[in-house]
């Protein structure tokens, strides 16, 4: 499995062990939200963090692949794609 596929698995997961553990640890009792309504905070911090993090990792993935080098640059007068002849 790539890198790329464990980081995007790995960080959900850890954020959701968070969330799970601060829950067992003090509650969520102060913001008077019911089973349905912690579940449902959990369930978007996760998904929000999973679409971040996605995000943020095919944006290292573009730049090291190179993709991005030649966005910006003016196209050659003979129409080619730089070669010399």
């Amino acid at each position: 499995m790539s890198w790329l596929r464990v980081f995007l698995i790995v960080c959900p997961v850890l954020v959701a062990v968070v969330l799970v553990g601060a829950w067992a640890a003090q509650g969520f009792d102060t913001f008077g939200l019911s089973l349905q309504g912690l579940l449902a905070m959990i369930a978007g911090a996760v998904l929000t963090s999973a679409v971040a993090i996605g995000l943020m990792a095919l944006v290292f993935l573009s730049n090291r692949s190179g993709h991005d080098d030649d966005i910006g640059r003016p196209d050659p007068p003979d129409g080619h794609g730089g070669g010399h002849g």
